[in-house]
């Protein structure tokens, strides 16, 4: 019971309050998150030079493309688990947390087996020179064959947060975090394993992490827990998770793709240097927006469990508060990039010409950064009330639609300013459609909300 009643206030609390019961959580655990890949890029810069930042900056986009593969699950089912808790249904959700563990395992297999054997051809395609390749492949080989590992770890931690356990799930985070922290520099510095050091203690820390969650789902005193009956997949349950999961799923693909299209421009106009650039400009901007998606998952259970609970007022009240949280984020990135470059870039390295590279990249990437969080925010709200359809078209907009062509267009006049500016380009355009799509659907919450006389704040 007390378990439920821990679902339940998700229609009851004030919203300001669940927000910040449930956001600050979350926000903790993706700067954590953030923090983690953030170390990472430093002692690998440090400990093993410039190249190796390039190298490493090479693995992104199959870094995404295992998110996307696994945010097609984790983000899915916990959505809908929300929605399902603020309908009552327990037993569903039971099963779902099943068909999560099921699933994870499945796709978390079948990706290492084909990613490990086209390897090399995968980093070259994705921008790898012979100069880079050692670097990406040590790095790669080792996150590759704990990729079950991180799709379980993911997918657990997604589902206990919208079991209503956000403080237990920033716990689970910030302990890998801690954990990466304390063994970077021992397998990079006293082992002398260099890169591949950074994916070990990267591996390490996800399976104790794993570890913990799994013994809180073997606890049946837990709302949901693991027991008999529920690993076997059920189609329906599969064709929910996955349909949900799609926009995150396309938005991660998508910045693979972008990521490589990004990559391929900097090499070409600019060389390896330029690659290593970007990546410590991905990992500084990277801290900002996990902020925002720790206040997307905050307000995803919130949003899900009253749009289940057709109290579509709350439901728009999160909306707000979280678009506002957002915005004054995703300004603080653009007054950093702005004001002070050179000595955020400085962390990550000690090389003049790559600080320089990477100061001037930083200042054209967060130059429409203050409406970044609005657009975010509201491609999650679509995705976290089950509207699948219209949150991966938001995702889309941005990444395929927009970036894509920008990408590939700009830099034949523009050459690697081109490569630069196509990402502010998108953003600005993005937030204008985000904001038409967002409009129309806040008239339809204020339509409902005549017919059933309740006031909308």
């Amino acid at each position: 019971m007390s378990q439920k009643g821990t679902a339940t206030e998700l229609g009851t609390e004030r919203i300001g309050k669940l927000l910040m019961q449930y956001a600050i959580p979350a926000i903790i655990a993706m700067t954590a998150s953030s923090l983690y890949n953030m170390v990472d890029s430093i002692f690998i810069g440090h400990g093993v030079g410039p190249l190796a930042i390039s190298g490493l900056a090479i693995t992104f986009p199959l870094m995404n493309l295992a998110a996307a593969f696994g945010s097609l699950v984790g983000v899915g089912a916990s959505t809908l688990i929300s929605v399902k808790l603020g309908q009552k249904d327990y037993t569903t959700a039971q099963q779902i947390l099943g068909n999560v563990v099921s699933l994870n395992l499945i796709i978390g297999v079948l990706f290492t087996i084909v990613c490990l054997l086209f390897l090399d051809p995968i980093l070259y395609f994705f921008g790898a020179s012979e100069a880079t390749l050692p670097y990406a492949k040590d790095y790669m080989v080792t996150i590759l064959l704990g990729n079950v590992i991180t799709h379980m770890y993911l997918g657990l931690n997604s589902v206990l947060r919208s079991a209503g356990h956000p403080q237990k799930a920033m716990a689970a985070t910030i302990l890998t975090v801690i954990i990466n922290t304390l063994l970077d520099p021992l397998f990079i510095y006293t082992f002398h394993m260099g890169i591949k050091g950074a994916a070990v203690a990267t591996v390490l820390a996800q399976v104790i992490s794993l570890c913990w969650l799994i013994w809180i789902f073997c606890n049946k005193n837990e709302l949901l827990h693991f027991r008999r009956g529920i690993y076997r997949l059920k189609r329906i349950l599969v064709e929910n998770i996955i349909g949900i999961g799609l926009a995150p799923f396309f938005m991660n693909l998508a910045s693979c793709f972008i990521v490589i299209l990004i990559n391929k421009g900097l090499k070409l106009y600019d060389g390896d240097l330029a690659i290593g650039a970007f990546g410590i400009v991905n990992r500084i901007v990277f801290l900002f927006v996990m902020i925002v998606m720790g206040l997307n998952q905050g307000m995803q259970p919130i949003a899900g469990y009253n749009f289940g609970a057709q109290n579509y007022h709350r439901v728009n009240q999160v909306m707000k508060y979280t678009v506002i949280a957002a915005t004054i984020v995703t300004t603080s990135g653009f007054l950093v990039g702005e004001l002070m470059p050179e000595l955020a870039v400085a962390a990550f390295t000690t090389d003049s010409q790559l600080i320089q590279l990477s100061a001037k990249g930083l200042r054209v990437v967060v130059m429409f950064f203050p409406i970044i969080g609005f657009q975010m925010v509201t491609s999650n709200f679509f995705q976290s009330i089950g509207m699948a359809k219209k949150a991966i078209i938001l995702s889309l907009s941005r990444q395929v639609l927009i970036l894509i062509p920008c990408l590939l267009i700009l830099p034949l006049f523009w050459g690697v300013d081109g490569v630069w500016y196509s990402m502010p380009i998108s953003d600005i355009t993005a937030s204008i459609i985000a904001g038409s799509m967002l409009y129309s659907q806040f008239q339809k919450f204020k339509r409902h909300a005549a017919e059933t006389g309740i006031e909308i704040k």
